[in-house]
């Protein structure tokens, strides 16, 4: 399965969304600090708006720390890129566990300092907000939005 999350994070420094949903089974729950908790077909759409929306610009992504037996697995990666609002360079730090069902990941929970990114992509706002519980509710908020926006767009399934 170690292999599995390599070929998942070399797809993603890619920016190739296709291959990294090859990796998710149909019954895949994705969360984290951003997005909240993501099921199906809404989890792979934000991995493609994301890919989408990185094409042509400085991101990448670096893993490490890859370990896995056939039920579980966890890595560490770091992406690095500029935050479309403000433009500002982000490096965030993320801790990923996995669960594996069928050969594919089922559950994906990614972990970081949602105030440490905060501060990267927003600067003096991010300093004093990003700890904050309604700064959180209000990212999902926002980030749902998108998702919902980006699913409509290319007509995807829910």
């Amino acid at each position: 399965m170690e292999t599995l999350i390599t070929k998942f994070y070399n797809a993603f420094n890619n920016l190739d969304a296709e291959t990294m949903l090859s990796c998710y089974h149909d019954d895949i729950v994705f969360e984290d600090p951003a997005f909240g908790v993501l099921k199906g077909n809404s989890a792979k759409a934000m991995w493609q708006m994301l890919c989408a929306s990185q094409k042509g610009k400085d991101f990448k992504v670096i893993s490490s720390k890859i370990e896995a037996n056939a039920t579980e697995g966890s890595a560490h990666w770091e992406a690095f890129y500029s935050f479309s609002k403000t433009g500002r360079k982000v490096h965030n730090k993320i801790d990923a566990q996995f669960e594996f069902k069928d050969g594919l990941i089922i559950k994906h929970t990614d972990d970081f300092n949602l105030h440490k990114w905060a501060k990267q992509a927003m600067g003096i706002k991010g300093l004093l907000f990003g700890g904050m519980g309604f700064f959180k509710k209000k990212m999902h908020k926002q980030t749902n939005y998108l998702l919902e926006k980006y699913i409509k767009e290319k007509k995807l399934s829910r």
